[in-house]
């Protein structure tokens, strides 16, 4: 079986190779049959490269034409079976190949003439008219943590840089930061959810808005490390979203609604141009 698969194999690895169809050499050719549908030697021509070995090309030859006996089995099954109406699959696949031709030319339309340059001011104007939309989910933070190794140097110093005002504690945190701390954020300015920093903090609590409305300054100690978190604001969920939360929700948001619109302003533009044109026609 193997030494029959490779002598096939071998031609279909011939790409030049003219083979007779006509006549008593057709069913020398044929490779496979199910039903009265039949595989031939050309139909796989070219599946094989010429650098694979006898026996791998064997191998491929055969799982190629095992696919082929099953799936040709399964359909003689399908084609059986169903309903002549369910076989019809000719609109469907009218309707697919529409559909396919009808969003590529919309996203390169899109590409060509999307403006995505959204300003600050638009986005605070839809955060204005669309506050409702925007409430919280989760809890969520706007504070700095770090955490360290319990024998790191300058560790206890720690605490009262992240309490400080003064620019050069605020350094000296940061370079110790930078050099010992296992895990941090000092981005005091962006938002974070809650659950993300107990993710990264072994923060134990019940009840995380109780938590939230009494606890400013958090110190956590460990068999190795110590963690420490300064919570400078925080939201509870049902509230509204601060605006710098939902910023880049909204920047997409305002550049999908563009979207919609370029492509909807080309339909209208390209059914105008064609009644104009005469060129279709509705018969009542």
């Amino acid at each position: 079986m193997l030494l029959a698969l490779a002598g096939i194999a071998f031609l279909c690895s011939c790409n030049n190779i003219s083979l007779d169809f006509e006549g008593k050499n057709k069913k020398k050719n044929v490779v496979a049959r199910v039903y009265d549908k039949y595989l031939y030697v050309t139909d796989i021509q070219g599946l094989v490269s010429k650098e694979a070995s006898p026996q791998d090309s064997a191998l491929i030859v055969k799982s190629y034409i095992d696919d082929w006996v099953k799936q040709n089995i399964i359909l003689h099954l399908a084609e059986s079976n169903l309903p002549e109406e369910q076989k019809n699959v000719e609109r469907q696949l009218q309707e697919y190949r529409n559909s396919l031709i009808t969003f590529a030319y919309e996203q390169e339309l899109v590409r060509q003439r999307l403006d995505t340059t959204v300003t600050d001011e638009e986005i605070e104007k839809y955060y204005n008219e669309n506050s409702k939309n925007f409430v919280l989910k989760s809890n969520i933070i706007k504070g700095i943590f770090v955490k360290a190794a319990k024998k790191t140097p300058k560790v206890d110093k720690v605490k009262g840089w992240m309490r400080s005002s003064k620019e050069k504690d605020r350094q000296q945190l940061e370079d110790f930061c930078y050099r010992y701390a296992l895990d941090y954020s000092l981005n005091d300015n962006d938002w974070m959810q809650f659950d993300d920093l107990l993710k990264r903090v072994p923060i134990k609590t019940y009840d995380k808005d109780e938590f939230l409305r009494n606890n400013r300054f958090i110190e956590i100690t460990d068999s190795a490390n110590v963690y420490y978190v300064s919570i400078l604001g925080f939201q509870t969920s049902e509230s509204n979203s601060p605006l710098n939360f939902v910023k880049e929700t909204i920047r997409e948001l305002i550049i999908n609604k563009r979207k919609l619109m370029l492509i909807e302003e080309m339909q209208k533009s390209a059914f105008k141009q064609a009644q104009q044109n005469n060129e279709f026609e509705i018969y009542q």
